[in-house]
C-alpha cells in the first residue's frame, strides 16, 4: 500500500485545515474547515475544490470550530457522500454550528443584495441550509478512545484534546499488507489546567505527527485571569460604559461565564447582569449540561444546579432581545459572538458601541490576521460594518490567557510527552512565523528530524509498499 499526503487548508494559515490522505485508491480527509481571516485565504472557499468530491471515502474530524467543520456543507453540496467520524460532542455542536454557519450564509448573502456592497449580482451563499442538512445526516458519532473502522484498512481512534467540548486528538492506525503505520492529528490542543476542560491526552508514539501552532511563537500565561477580569470591568463601569465581550460561542463563552461567576458570587465586581447573546453560544452552553464527562465543571442534576444558571446571566435568543441591549448605557457586561468580530451579532454591537467613548471592547482570544478583530486591535481608527466606516473610539483591552489554544511551553510539553521522534511532523495550522518558531524548537529541543511546515496544496508521500 502507497499513503499520499496533500494540504488542502490549515497550511501556513489558522484555518481552512484540510488534509487528504489518499491510500492506494482510497481518499480520507481529515478535517473540512472553511477559510476565515484574509481575504486571498476567504476566496479559497469559492474556488473549485482541487479533486472530484465524489472520490473521497470518508471524513474524519478533529472537532466542530467552522475551521475544522465549516466546509462540510459546501463538500456535500460538491457531491461527497460518506460517513464523517467525530466524537458525540462534536456531533452534537455540529448540529449547533453548521445549520448557524448556513443561516449566516443565507442572510449575509440576502443583506448585501439589500444594501447593494456585493460585487456579486446576485449575492450568493456559499451554502445554504439544505446543505448543511444533508452533511449533518452524514455524521458517526464516536466515543472517545472507542476505535471505529474508517476504512477498510484504517482505524481511528478519538482522544481527548482539551480544547472545546468534543475536540480530540485523533490517531490512525494503517493496516498494509506487511507493515502497520500510526498516523496522528493533533487537532487543536487545549491548555493545562483548565478549570472548563481536561488536559489534552499525552500520546507516546507516532510515525507521522500533524501538530498545531496557532501560539507556536508565543507564552499565554494565564495570571491572575479573575483579576485582570475584575479590573477592567470596574474600570468600564467606572467610565460610565458598558463592556463588549466578543466570544467563540464553543468553549470561550463557556469559560467566561465560569469567571463571572466567580467574581459576581465573590464580589470582586459590582452587581450586575451579563448577557449572552448568541443562540448558538445558549445552545452550546446547554450541552455542556448533557456532555457531563467531558468537562471538569461540576454540574447538578437539579433544575438550578449548574452555574450556567446563575440569575445574573441573561440569554438572548430572539433578534428583538438582541437589538434592546443596544439601549442599556452603562453597568452590564455583553457576550456575543463571533470571537473575530467576523460576522453573528457581534456586528450590530460593534456597529453601535465602537463610536461610544465610555463603553470598553475586550478581545479574550486569538485574533487571526485580516479579521475584524485584528484590525481593531492593532489600532485601526475605523471599523467597516455594514458598508461603514464606523470610528473605534471606545476603550480597547485584551487578555491572553483565556485563549482555548495551547501556547508554545504547552505545545512542547505535550510533544515531549513522545516516547521517540516521529519519523516525520508537519507543523500545521498557524500563520507562517508561528510554525517556523515551533518547528525549530522541535527540532532543536526534541531533537526531532523531518520537521516541515507544508504549504498550501503540496504533496508528500508518506509511505510506499506498506
Amino acid at each position: 500500500m502507497d499513503v499520499r499526503l496533500k494540504f488542502l487548508g490549515g497550511a501556513q494559515s489558522v484555518t481552512g485545515s484540510k488534509y487528504l490522505l489518499e491510500l492506494d485508491k482510497k481518499k480520507l480527509l481529515v478535517d473540512c474547515g472553511l477559510f476565515q481571516g484574509l481575504k486571498e485565504l476567504r476566496l479559497r472557499n469559492w474556488d473549485e475544490f482541487p479533486m472530484d468530491a465524489t472520490t473521497i471515502d470518508a471524513i474524519v474530524l478533529t472537532h466542530a470550530h467552522i475551521d475544522h467543520s465549516g466546509y462540510l456543507p459546501r463538500i456535500v453540496n460538491e457531491g461527497f457522500n460518506g460517513p464523517i467520524y467525530c466524537t458525540e460532542a462534536t456531533a452534537s455542536l455540529l448540529e449547533i454550528l453548521l445549520l448557524d454557519a448556513a443561516k449566516l450564509q443565507e442572510e449575509e448573502a440576502e443583506f448585501a443584495q439589500h444594501k447593494g456592497y456585493s460585487k456579486h449580482n446576485p449575492p450568493l451563499a456559499l451554502f445554504n441550509t439544505e446543505d448543511a442538512k444533508n452533511a449533518l445526516e452524514m455524521v458517526v458519532p464516536i466515543p472517545y478512545q472507542k476505535p471505529v473502522n474508517v476504512l477498510e484498512s484504517v482505524t481511528a481512534t478519538f482522544f481527548d484534546a482539551g480544547h472545546i467540548l468534543g475536540s480530540a486528538i485523533v490517531s490512525l492506525n494503517i493496516q498494509g499488507e506487511t507493515q502497520q503505520k500510526k498516523i496522528v492529528f493533533s487537532g487543536d490542543l487545549g491548555r493545562y489546567n483548565q478549570p472548563l476542560l481536561k488536559d489534552p491526552y499525552a500520546m507516546h508514539d507516532a510515525d507521522v505527527l500533524f501538530i498545531e501552532s496557532t501560539y507556536g511563537d508565543r507564552d499565554n500565561v494565564a495570571e491572575d485571569i479573575e483579576g485582570q477580569l475584575a479590573s477592567i470591568v470596574k474600570t468600564a463601569f467606572d467610565n460610565d460604559g458598558c463592556l463588549l465581550i466578543p466570544s467563540f460561542a464553543v468553549g470561550r463563552t463557556q469559560l467566561l461565564l465560569y469567571y463571572f461567576h466567580r467574581l459576581l458570587t465573590t464580589n470582586q465586581i459590582p452587581a450586575c447582569d451579563v448577557y449572552i447573546d448568541s443562540p448558538m453560544a445558549i445552545s452550546a452552553t446547554n450541552l455542556h449540561k448533557i456532555h457531563r464527562d467531558d468537562h471538569k465543571l461540576s454540574i447538578g442534576r437539579g433544575e438550578h444546579e449548574s452555574i450556567f444558571d446563575y440569575p445574573r446571566f441573561k440569554y438572548f435568543r430572539t433578534q428583538d432581545s438582541s437589538m434592546s441591549i443596544n439601549s442599556i448605557e452603562k453597568n452590564a457586561v455583553i457576550i456575543s459572538a463571533s470571537g473575530m468580530c467576523t460576522g453573528g451579532r457581534i456586528m450590530h454591537h460593534l456597529f453601535n458601541r465602537l463610536s461610544r467613548k465610555n463603553d470598553t471592547l475586550l478581545f479574550v482570544g486569538f485574533q487571526a490576521e485580516g479579521t475584524r478583530g485584528r484590525k481593531i486591535l492593532d489600532g485601526e481608527p475605523t471599523s467597516r460594518i455594514y458598508g461603514i466606516e464606523v470610528p473605534v473610539k471606545c476603550h480597547v483591552e485584551h487578555i491572553n490567557g483565556l485563549s482555548a489554544h495551547a501556547d508554545r511551553g504547552e505545545l512542547m510539553r505535550w510533544a515531549g510527552q513522545f516516547k521517540e521522534a516521529p519519523k516525520m511532523t508537519f507543523v500545521v495550522h498557524g500563520e507562517l512565523k508561528s510554525a517556523h518558531h515551533l518547528s525549530l524548537k522541535l527540532k532543536e529541543e526534541l531533537h526531532w528530524p523531518n520537521v516541515m511546515i507544508p504549504r498550501y496544496l503540496e504533496s508528500f508521500e508518506l509511505f510506499t509498499g506498506i
